[in-house]
């Protein structure tokens, strides 16, 4: 007889608490979800009161027996899934399965996977909140009807494979939007006068900004404006006005929550927010380190709240002030946004005597950066505040003023360790100046005006997305990697770089969507939904009464669009390619491989071919260009059109982007798992190779999804 059989969601989670469990104890893994609504129908029976229609997973019913069979032989059976409404639901749905009444089976959750968070936990289960799962239920149900109602009328009135969601359309929404503005500016002229001087003692040069004439502020629009005053200043001499010495803190950003993660983690480690999530979850459930065993490395990763608990801060405290000193610590309390969810700890490092060095050779490189991040924004928020020595020098020619600004660091504080960085962020700009006193006149060096244009907005990235979205209240944590990941495979954006743009579908799509679902797809609309959705975590809704209201107005659009809207055409994007057969000029279309070049005149003419990305520099070896391919692990290299095979015309294959003047070494670049394309006069073994290639990874990516 088992005497505690504990269930967690991940083999890797169960591998860290097992070692915490003496005795006659078994700790194994749901995988997951093992109940979900069926894909093959909505799921939902909307004419009895929206009830869900589960089933068990496919493809589990040998685990779900064997789950069944140690519950039967076991003392006690903790559920010990996330700590979340996801893992709450995992829960219910597992006491279900295993025939456990949900309000008297034991729950169990840990924060932190640590030796004494497991034992606290164990030792303290309280019973499956119902209201938790009734959120999550409430929010899984909504989404089922929308995706399921309305991606069927997309289907008919735009293009077939299309799909809607509550929260993914309202991110396209904003990206489309966002283009919009950009595509609208109208860029503004408007200039300054920069003044370059230098004190006579010592001759050290700094830099001043007109700011207007005997002080008011003067904006200047035109040249025309910017030559009248450099006319009228010249001759004069510049006067030191004023001078103003002061000090500026900064003070350290908070430990993280899972937007504020993401967000850093995309700026500062060029990581996708999917690809956050993916690492943090192994961090959480805990790697071997030598030692220590396997291991949690940090505390549970979606969370909102910027709490922490007494025992971190006190071991951040003996860090600090350890490695820094006592003057670089500061005991801080970060408060938590009113709508925040608040039963977490902010993310934090699990075992704070662990350093990023410590465990560097038991991480893969990305879990090692992202441990450092989480590691050192964790120590820097309790630290004390970074302290500058600031000057003001206001300067008066003619009755112009000008005016310099510079700063110097006194005291580093928490900046010894870490900065947070900020999207698409100017800093404002100081300079060094000497020692200057009131009265004291400076040479001028220079005097010229800058012209300037007024700036669109910027494109978002994934951070500055994950942003808007949370200021607006749209979503939670949880889902913003999955929306981002679902609106990039559905093609409505794409990624230029790090940003990102709606693609001609993505318009296409929100335009219908905001025309004949503007409710759904509003703003306010998803913000409130989300506050109703907590409402019904906190006992305080019934969700099965939000879906009511939901759903009548929610029925009456899906008639009317399905009945009376248009169909909308989505435009191809022309290129300036000609087609081989026929003269025209040929579209980028979308395929289950990528994007492809396709003859318009289709089905006459039936022509296409693949859609090349090319580097900036030709080819180091001839001259040709250089196209921009991916080998069989999805690794950027580049190869030289004019290459068709080994010993066939140039050999140019490169990890690198090739440079001017570049002395290629053939020898570099033998480890290239990938063939060159196929010269048009290919066999037929050859061409049935590469069919069997592409099936092959068709097979390989089906999986993976």
């Amino acid at each position: 007889m088992i005497d505690k059989l504990v269930i967690v969601e991940s083999p890797a989670k169960a591998n860290t608490i097992k070692k915490f469990l003496g005795g006659n104890s078994k700790v194994v893994a749901s995988m997951g979800h093992i109940r979900d609504l069926p894909k093959s129908k909505i799921g939902v029976d909307i004419e009895h009161n929206f009830e869900p229609e589960y089933i068990n997973i496919r493809g589990k019913s040998t685990l779900i027996n064997q789950l069944k069979k140690d519950a039967a032989d076991s003392e006690n059976v903790y559920l010990a899934t996330d700590p979340d409404r996801e893992g709450e639901a995992i829960a219910w749905h597992l006491a279900y399965v295993l025939g456990l009444d949900p309000k008297n089976a034991l729950r169990v959750t840990f924060n932190e996977i640590t030796k004494n968070a497991v034992k606290n936990g164990i030792a303290n289960p309280r019973h499956i909140d119902l209201n938790l799962t009734d959120a999550q239920q409430a929010r899984r149900v909504m989404d089922r009807i929308v995706g399921y109602k309305i991606s069927p009328v997309l289907w008919r009135k735009v293009g077939k494979g299309l799909s809607a969601g509550r929260v993914q359309s309202v991110a396209v929404r904003l990206i489309v939007e966002r283009e919009e503005e950009i595509q609208n500016f109208v860029p503004e002229e408007y200039w300054n006068i920069l003044l370059t001087a230098s004190d006579f003692p010592t001759s050290t040069k700094f830099e001043a900004k007109f700011l207007g004439k005997s002080g008011k502020k003067i904006e200047l629009h035109t040249k025309e404006e910017v030559d009248k005053v450099l006319s009228e200043l010249e001759g004069a001499k510049y006067i030191v006005k004023e001078v103003k010495r002061g000090e500026k803190k900064r003070s350290p950003a908070p430990p993280f929550t899972t937007s504020t993660m993401q967000q850093e983690a995309s700026r500062k480690l060029n990581f996708a927010i999917k690809k956050t999530m993916q690492v943090a979850q192994t961090l959480y459930e805990g790697v071997n380190i030598p030692k220590h065993g396997h291991t949690g490395l940090i505390t549970y990763m979606r969370t909102d709240s910027t709490r922490i608990s007494e025992e971190a801060r006190s071991v951040a405290k003996t860090i600090i002030t350890a490695k820094y000193g006592e003057q670089y610590y500061e005991n801080r309390y970060y408060k938590t946004k009113g709508d925040a969810q608040d039963a977490h700890e902010a993310i934090r490092p699990a075992h704070i005597e662990l350093s990023p060095e410590d465990v560097k050779d038991s991480l893969t490189p990305d879990q090692y950066k992202l441990y450092r991040l989480v590691y050192n924004r964790f120590i820097a928020s309790q630290m004390a505040n970074a302290v500058y020595d600031t000057l003001q020098v206001n300067i008066d020619a003619n009755d112009y003023n000008f005016r310099a600004n510079g700063q110097t660091l006194k005291f580093p504080g928490f900046m010894a360790l870490y900065v947070e960085s900020e999207d698409n962020s100017k800093e404002e700009e100081f300079t060094q100046i000497p020692p200057l006193n009131e009265g004291e006149e400076v040479r001028k060096e220079d005097l010229k005006g800058k012209q300037s244009f007024t700036e669109p907005p910027p494109r978002y990235t994934e951070a500055s997305l994950v942003k808007a979205l949370e200021e607006r209240g749209i979503g939670r944590p949880s889902t913003y990697a999955p929306t981002i990941t679902t609106i990039l495979a559905r093609n409505y954006i794409e990624k230029d770089k790090k940003n990102l743009v709606p693609t001609e579908l993505g318009k296409a799509v929100n335009k219908y969507l905001v025309t004949n679902f503007p409710d759904i797809i509003d703003y306010e609309f998803t913000a409130k939904i989300e506050e109703e959705f907590d409402k019904v975590a906190e006992g305080k809704e019934n969700w099965r009464k939000i879906m009511q209201e939901f759903y009548g107005p929610f029925a009456e659009s899906l008639k009317k669009a399905d009945e009376e809207s248009e169909r909308v055409k989505v435009e191809d994007e022309v290129t300036d390619v000609p087609c081989d057969k026929c003269g025209r000029m040929m579209v980028i279309k979308n395929g289950r491989f990528g994007k492809f070049l396709a003859c318009p005149g289709y089905p006459e003419c039936k022509n296409a071919k693949p859609l090349n990305e090319y580097a900036k520099n030709p080819c180091p070896v001839c001259g040709g260009k250089v196209v921009v391919r991916k080998s069989k692990a999805g690794k950027k290299y580049y190869i030289c059109e004019n290459n068709t095979g080994v010993g066939l015309g140039c050999d140019y294959i490169s990890w690198n982007a090739p440079q001017v003047g570049e002395k290629w070494d053939p020898s570099s670049v033998k480890t290239i798992e990938a063939k060159p394309a196929a010269k048009k006069t290919t066999t037929k073994k050859a061409t049935a190779k590469n069919t069997t290639t592409k099936k092959s990874t068709a097979k390989k990516t089906t999986k993976k999804k």
